[in-house]
């Protein structure tokens, strides 16, 4: 260790080094980043009503609070053609939703630019602490395809009448993305 560092000149030095360096690095794009948020709403009832995600790589959080059974939040997002399509449904980890049964959990239905319906039942039930937001999650179902080329429509449904913040974690790249309402 260099003489200069045990004094306390030297340590205040060392200590502000590292405080810069840390506050620099969560300045950067992509280093210590986390979901970018985008929030559903009673306006989002439809995926042709909700808003769209120009790039569906690009790592989304959309939060859909589903408030009684049936209700139902949608959204839609870009892909292009062999891209990796990722797609995970979580919801937080309070009471009382997280005490109901995986079949009373929220469903998410994922329509391809061609047609095709996928229903993403949950399967799991794996807790997940996210840092950034503080938020324990559960994570219900996770989805992976290749994607084709077009827009993707997403609808989240309630099975419970109980009130549940479920999330559709969409994309996998930390970079800013843009939502189109």
């Amino acid at each position: 260790m260099h003489r200069n560092q045990r004094t306390p000149a030297g340590l205040l030095l060392r200590v502000l080094i590292l405080v810069a360096v840390t506050m620099g690095l969560t300045q950067v794009p992509g280093v210590a980043s986390a979901h970018q948020p985008v929030r559903l709403d009673a306006r989002d009832s439809t995926p042709k009503r909700g808003p769209l995600l120009m790039d569906g790589t690009v790592s989304f959080a959309v939060y859909a609070p589903l408030a009684a059974r049936k209700m139902q939040r949608g959204f839609r997002f870009r892909m292009q053609d062999g891209q990796p399509l990722r797609l995970q449904l979580l919801i937080t980890d309070t009471a009382p939703a997280n005490a109901v049964p995986n079949r009373r959990q929220p469903v998410v239905i994922l329509v391809s630019p061609t047609g095709k319906r996928t229903k993403i039942r949950p399967d799991e039930r794996t807790p997940f602490y996210e840092p950034y937001s503080r938020t324990s999650y559960l994570y219900l179902s996770r989805y992976s395809a290749v994607a084709e080329k077009g827009t993707y429509r997403v609808r989240v449904r309630a099975r419970s009448s109980v009130p549940t913040n479920a999330v559709v974690a969409v994309g996998y790249r930390e970079v800013p993305g843009i939502v189109r309402d």
